[in-house]
Parts: structure tokens; C-alpha cells; sequence
């Protein structure tokens, strides 16, 4: 079976809809999404935590499409044209600022379908979380043993569901294993090519509703971070897990590409640089 790996990351893009801040307008939301702050942390966010594990992903057949408006401001707007034009699997879309979020989240990835798949694993991706780099090779092949529930489903969440919790708060890092269910991140929706949808048009805590779903709890896939800038919160629901003694910056290398210092002075960095910042939204 062919699949087509495809994924939507919102960066700032302007919409009514799709946070859980809300505006009055879109002068206000713009105002909100485009200060120059807040852009900046999440650039720093989506440069040193998001990104490593697109750039070096083992498995480079799959489709990441970054969602923003056409007005974003410089310099982030240029920055993401570079980033696109040298990574192929990147695909930057332009989405005029829409009331209803889930047709914009549509427009942007409708023109990456590939017509010749027989399965889409669509999934969502905020700018400051990160997958680990075995993540679109992982899902195929977990993909590939549960294929005939997809078959008589036609539809099928695939969640991964051992990650890493890490909060910057007052310019100190703290990191929480926990296992979780459905949190959102390294976890992918598999539609047949006829449905018309991404992975934002299913509410990732209800998606036993429309279909099926499995579970892999190992080995860990996801880093979820919890900021001042972060729309969702605290880490919500979930149990915890324990790695071995003193293999945390292993953990944080060999699955993500990662070290415990750089992220530890992306905290300092963002609080020496927003004090007083106000909360932000998802992407």
C-alpha cells in the first residue's frame, strides 16, 4: 500500500479560529500573533526544538507543510521562504486569514495531496514540540502490521504515546516523562485519499468517535512543551514513566537530536528576553 506521510504546522497563522485565545477581530489577533516578541520565542522555539528532528528524520519521504499568513511580518516571513527552498520535504503555504480554521487548515494542505496514494497519514505539528527523528519510519511500520483494520475502516489513529514533557518557567528547565493518550503530537490520522480532511478537523481527545485507534507506548517519540507562550496550558493527563538513571541526555540525543544545555539556555533566553511576556497562541 502506498502511503503518503503529510503534515500541517501552523506558524502564526491568522485566523479567528483555532486558538484557544480568542479575539474580537482580526486586528486584534493580528496585533496579538504578529508582536515582534512573541514571533521571536517561536522561532527560537521551532529552530532549536521543532525543527532537528524534521531536518534528520531516517525516513525523508514525507511532506510538512508550515501554515502562516501572507502578511507575516519580516524577518520571519523571509526566514521561512530560506528554510523552505533548501528543505524539500518543508512546503511553505500562504493562507489569507479565514473565520473558519479548519478551511484554512484544508486550503493549506489540499495542494500536497499525493493523488497516486492509497492512504494518507495526515498529522498535526505545533512549532515548539518536536517527534522523534524515527517517527515517520516508526509509523509506517506500525502502520503496515494494523493495515487491515484500515482496510475495513477506512480510517485509523496511530498514536505514540511515550514522550517528554519539558516546561521553561522563570527561565528554569524541568523535564516529566509521562506517557499519554492522544496528546497530539506523533500521532497520525489515516484517511483514504477521497476524504477531504487533515488531522485538525478530528479533535485529537475525542477521535474515538470517527475511528479506530492504536496505541504504541513504545519507544519514545514526542517532546511537548509548556510555556508562557503556549495556547494548550499545563501537560495535561497521562502516567509516569521512569528512564534509567542518568540517561536523560542520551534520551534527549539519540531520539531527538537534542541536548539538555541548548534547551536549558533556550529557557534562560526566553526569560531574560520576555519578562513580562504575555501568553501566546499555538503556532
Amino acid at each position: 500500500m502506498r502511503v503518503q506521510m503529510l503534515g500541517l504546522c501552523r506558524f502564526s497563522y491568522l485566523g479567528l479560529r483555532g486558538y484557544q485565545v480568542e479575539h474580537d477581530s482580526i486586528a486584534a489577533r493580528r496585533a496579538y500573533l504578529y508582536d515582534p516578541d512573541r514571533l521571536e520565542r517561536r522561532w527560537l522555539w521551532f529552530t532549536t526544538v521543532a525543527l532537528p528532528g524534521w531536518l534528520a528524520q531516517t525516513d525523508p519521504d514525507f511532506t510538512l507543510v508550515i501554515m502562516t499568513g501572507p502578511d507575516l511580518p519580516e524577518p520571519w516571513l523571509g526566514r521561512l521562504h530560506e528554510l523552505c527552498g533548501r528543505v524539500p520535504q518543508l512546503q511553505l503555504s500562504l493562507v489569507e486569514p479565514m473565520d473558519f480554521h479548519l478551511q484554512a487548515c484544508r486550503a493549506a494542505v489540499a495542494p500536497h495531496l499525493d493523488p497516486q496514494a492509497e492512504a494518507i497519514g495526515h498529522f498535526r505539528h505545533d512549532d515548539d514540540d518536536a517527534v522523534a527523528l524515527d517517527y515517520v519510519e516508526a509509523t509506517r511500520r506500525d502502520f503496515a502490521s494494523v493495515q487491515p483494520l484500515f482496510r475495513a475502516e477506512g480510517r485509523l489513529s496511530l498514536d505514540y504515546g511515550r514522550g517528554l514533557m519539558i516546561e521553561a518557567r522563570d527561565g528554569q528547565l524541568k523535564i516529566t516523562p509521562r506517557i499519554c493518550h492522544n496528546m497530539g503530537v506523533a500521532l497520525t490520522v489515516f484517511l483514504t485519499p477521497d476524504i477531504p480532511d487533515t488531522a485538525l478537523h478530528y479533535n485529537h481527545t475525542q477521535l474515538a468517535r470517527w475511528m479506530p485507534g492504536v496505541q504504541i507506548s513504545r519507544p519514545l517519540m514526542f517532546i511537548r512543551s509548556i510555556h508562557g507562550d503556549s495556547d494548550s496550558g499545563d501537560m495535561g493527563p497521562g502516567l509516569p514513566w521512569e528512564p534509567q538513571e542518568g540517561a536523560m541526555n542520551r534520551l534527549l540525543r539519540q531520539r531527538f537530536g537534542l541536548r539538555r544545555g541548548v534547551l536549558a539556555d533556550l529557557a534562560r533566553q526566553l526569560h531574560e528576553g520576555s519578562a513580562g511576556g504575555g501568553a501566546g497562541g499555538a503556532g
